[in-house]
């Protein structure tokens, strides 16, 4: 889309009228006498769950309700407003878009402090990977602050696994294999293990993987799914690489211009529906392991037959070894000393991982 008509979605993207005493707003319950209010909003990848099933709804749907109709929004995932991804939140502190949603990793060459919650082998499960982003959240929400951006919350996608169309064992059997990667972190993993980083779009895997470009690839697991990757794939190793999470955030001075008790009525249930989506992240990891192999426990039509790798002790110890001898400290390298410390301070403590040496 032409910076002129997101410059018309911002100008004509908050009406507020009057201002009333609202209710005590608890998240769920409906409020009312809120000031009529109508917003626009840029959403994520919408061809995936998180937004078809969540944030769609929620601000079509949900938000409305709840206020009684007071607050009404309109949404379009990125890719259908023109975007890429990686400009939005320049464009969020331009307030050429008031509120937005994002992937953390689209911004790792703007600043190396937005892979800090997402680096490989951090997270091996999605509770870890909430509390590792709750811990890291004040972070973002000063270093986006002085960008004129308002933070409003972080989701995410289901886990990041390896798909392979070869046969394997473990993380070790990635060794002088070309894999498939979307992040430089990833990348950086992969070359730990050994193996060749290759960068492709998410649209030219499967071809990629059926002709031997790539032995394997990354990706969540429930997209690899949805994709149908369980048809040129032979080996799903269920151990979460990383997690790719999103940030919820608008133009701070659009946000200042909001009523209040309407601030605190979005905020409060912004909250609820992201928590929903994490809950669902650890439920669709694991539905993305039962669909691509076929176990009974996939609720879909069509299953895949792959076999699916349960990742040892020694994957997991592997795992960790790497995180803390390579992945984190060639990330603190590129980042600030702030940036480092303030790693140390929050998510180094929570899981004993020093990143300044």
């Amino acid at each position: 889309m032409k910076k002129t008509a997101l410059l018309a979605l911002a100008a004509g993207a908050l009406s507020v009228s009057g201002y009333a005493l609202a209710q005590d707003i608890v998240a769920g319950e409906v409020v009312k006498d809120l000031p009529k209010t109508q917003l626009q909003v840029v959403g994520g990848l919408n061809n995936l769950t998180a937004y078809q099933d969540f944030e769609k709804p929620f601000w079509s749907e949900t938000v409305p309700k709840l206020s009684d109709g007071k607050v009404t929004a309109t949404i379009k995932g990125f890719p259908e407003m023109g975007l890429k991804g990686p400009e939005i939140m320049r464009l969020i502190s331009q307030g050429v878009v008031p509120i937005g949603t994002a992937t953390l990793s689209y911004f790792a060459s703007d600043n190396a402090i937005n892979e800090a919650i997402d680096l490989p082998g951090v997270s091996p499960d999605v509770k870890t990977a909430h509390e590792v982003t709750k811990a890291f959240a004040p972070v973002y929400a000063k270093y986006y602050a002085k960008q004129n951006v308002k933070v409003l919350g972080f989701s995410t996608y289901p886990a990041q696994v390896l798909f392979c169309n070869a046969t394997i064992h473990g993380l070790q059997d990635i060794k002088g294999k070309k894999v498939r990667t979307s992040s430089r972190t990833q990348a950086e993993f992969i070359q730990a293990l050994g193996g060749t980083s290759v960068t492709l779009p998410f649209g030219e895997v499967v071809p990629a993987l059926q002709n031997g470009v790539v032995n394997c690839a990354i990706t969540g697991s429930m997209s690899g799914y949805s994709a149908k990757w369980y048809e040129v794939s032979t080996h799903l190793l269920a151990l979460p690489i990383n997690w790719n999470q999103q940030i919820h955030a608008a133009n701070m001075a659009y946000w200042n211009k909001l009523n209040p008790k309407v601030q605190d009525f979005l905020q409060k249930n912004i909250t609820a529906m992201t928590d929903k989506i994490w809950d669902d992240a650890g439920k669709a990891t694991q539905e993305g392991y039962d669909c691509n192999s076929g176990a009974a426990a996939c609720p879909l039509k069509d299953k895949g037959h792959m076999t699916l790798v349960q990742p040892s002790a020694a994957d997991r110890a592997l795992l960790k070894k790497l995180t803390a001898d390579v992945i984190v400290p060639k990330w603190a390298a590129r980042c600030s000393a702030d940036c480092v410390q303030d790693f140390d301070d929050t998510i180094g403590k929570m899981l004993g991982i020093k990143a300044k040496k």
